[in-house]
Order: C-alpha cells, then sequence, then structure tokens
C-alpha cells in the first residue's frame, strides 16, 4: 500500500514554497488565496531568506502546511494516497491532502492553532528535550518520578523519544536520563512544552475551532497521533484532533502500524525529509520517496 506523510513544525527553510508558486498556476492562486485568509503576506516571508522571520510560530505552521498541501494538490492525479499520516502539525496537511478538510478551513484552523500555541508558550514558560539511547519504558519511568510536569511527548523512532515540560522539571529530566544511560539528553530551541498538559489552553481554544468547521469523508484512512490507527470516521477524527496538542504523538508506533497494514512504500509530502529517515529507522528496506513536480 502507498503511504504520503506530511512533516511537522523544525522543518521550514528560506525560500520553501517559491519554486512551486514560480511553475504551477494552480499553486500561485493557493499561495495568493493564502495570504488573503491570513491577512498578511505570508509568501514574501516564505519565498525570502530571512530565517528568523520564518520561525514565528504564526508565520512557521501555516508555512509548512501550505508548502505541503499545495504541492499534494499541484501532484494531481498522481497522487495516490492509500493511507496518510502526519507529524503533529502534519497532521492538518494530511487531513487536507486527502479531503476531511477543505483548504480554506484547514488553514485558518493551523493559524488558530499557531496563535494558540504562541500564547499558551507566554503564559507557561517551558521546554523540550530530545532523549537518545535509551528503551521507551525507562524515559517513561524517570518522567513520572519527577514531581514537575514532564512527558514523553514525540515518539518519534525506536531509541528517540522527545520529552515535555516545565523548565524545571526538563534540566531534572535529562540529568536523571543521562545518569540512566541516556546517549543524549539535550535541550531543544524549541517556543514551549508541546504535546503535555501544559498546552492544555490552547488545546481549549483549538477545540471550539474545530467544533465550529465542517470535516467530511475522504479518500483514505488517516493514522492519527493520538490513536497510531487507521481513522475513517470524521467526528472519531475531530476528537483525536481536539487531544493532540496536550497528548504524545505516537509516530513510532504509527509507522509500525501502518507497515503491519501493508504498507509498502511512503512519500514525504513537504519541505524536508525528517519523516523519510525515521521511517528507514523502523524498517531500512522500505521504499521512501520525496513528492516533487
Amino acid at each position: 500500500m502507498k503511504a504520503y506523510v506530511f512533516p511537522g513544525q523544525g522543518a521550514q527553510f528560506p525560500g520553501m514554497g517559491k519554486n512551486l508558486y514560480e511553475a504551477s498556476i494552480n499553486a500561485k492562486q493557493l499561495f495568493e488565496k493564502a495570504n488573503e485568509i491570513l491577512e498578511f503576506s505570508i509568501t514574501d516571508i516564505m519565498f525570502g531568506e530571512d530565517a528568523e522571520a520564518l520561525k514565528q510560530t504564526k508565520v512557521t505552521q501555516p508555512a509548512i502546511f501550505l508548502h505541503s498541501v499545495i504541492l499534494a494538490k499541484v501532484l494531481g492525479d498522481s497522487f495516490q494516497a492509500e493511507m496518510v499520516a502526519g507529524h503533529s502539525l502534519g497532521e492538518f496537511s494530511a487531513l487536507v491532502a486527502v479531503g476531511y478538510l477543505s483548504f480554506d478551513d484547514g488553514l485558518k484552523l493551523v493559524s488558530k492553532r499557531a496563535m494558540a500555541m504562541q500564547k499558551s508558550c507566554e503564559q507557561n514558560p517551558s521546554t523540550m528535550a530530545a532523549v537518545l539511547g535509551l528503551e521507551n519504558k525507562v524515559v517513561e519511568n524517570i518522567c513520572k518520578e519527577i514531581k514537575e510536569v514532564v512527558v514523553p511527548a514525540n515518539y518519534n523512532c525506536p531509541g528517540q523519544l522527545v520529552i515535555s515540560g516545565s523548565n524545571e522539571g526538563i534540566d531534572i529530566a535529562c540529568e536523571k536520563l543521562t545518569k540512566a544511560g541516556a546517549r543524549r539528553a539535550i535541550k531543544l530551541p524549541v517556543g514551549g512544552a508541546f504535546h503535555s498538559p501544559l498546552m492544555e489552553p490552547a488545546r481549549a481554544e483549538l477545540e471550539q475551532a474545530i467544533d465550529e468547521t465542517n470535516f467530511t469523508e475522504g479518500i483514505c484512512p488517516i493514522y492519527q497521533n493520538v490513536t497510531a490507527t487507521a481513522i475513517t470516521n470524521p467526528e472519531e477524527i475531530k476528537e483525536n484532533l481536539k487531544k493532540q496538542l496536550t497528548t504524545s504523538v505516537l509516530w513510532t508506533q504509527t509507522m509500525q502500524q501502518m507497515i503491519a497494514d501493508g504498507l509498502s512504500s511512503v512519500t514525504e509530502v513537504g519541505p524536508g525529509k525528517v519523516l523519510q529517515g525515521l521511517f528507514k529507522k523502523v524498517d531500512r528496506k522500505l521504499n521512501t520517496l520525496s513528492a516533487s513536480l
């Protein structure tokens, strides 16, 4: 079975999407429409060279979403998805690409998500850290021992787990995890504790927006972050999407489930090649590709 996967925050780069804009009239129209919906010229920032401007949360998330979704749409009939998944933010790209959400509604939700997350980060100063070379169970147990908020946030691949929590909690966790034998336990340059209970204010804000948005049937199942299983019911998809900001991204489990369900090739749609690398860590023989015009 053929899968398409969509990257999350961190995949952005200066100049992203410019080749798409210049190569396709359809892409150009969608980018211009995005500028209208967002009420600022995101294309100026995306196509420019200012990496710092691109790092603003209100820009980063819509930029990655637009790069991924517009590329999927420009692929036209060659986009033949039998299963899809997206890492965190990428889940919204996947939902639009296969028809559960319209382009306009998807972009509006992503923009609201970005703003809500930014607000939560300002209210609750917090961070994340990457832990390499430890079994998931060891990391989970150490997180539970700490009195501060510290939770597993992203199960990226076997031996790579990102934790999320308060600044003090993450410092304590990194020290304990290093003593427990982690190859590395290093804080990440992020704005806050994504996929943790500290994102509750953002979750509540996004929940209302999701409730007000129309979801329809898609062309294939989506493997969602909070369940790591194939979902097709629009109401179920909405409920899982509401939980996404405060619960773990089960990406390792998602990849394993897709492979168990008959995955034969995976195409990454959007900036970067991070997800292809993660799939290779689960199954080196898997056929991985980048979507291109």
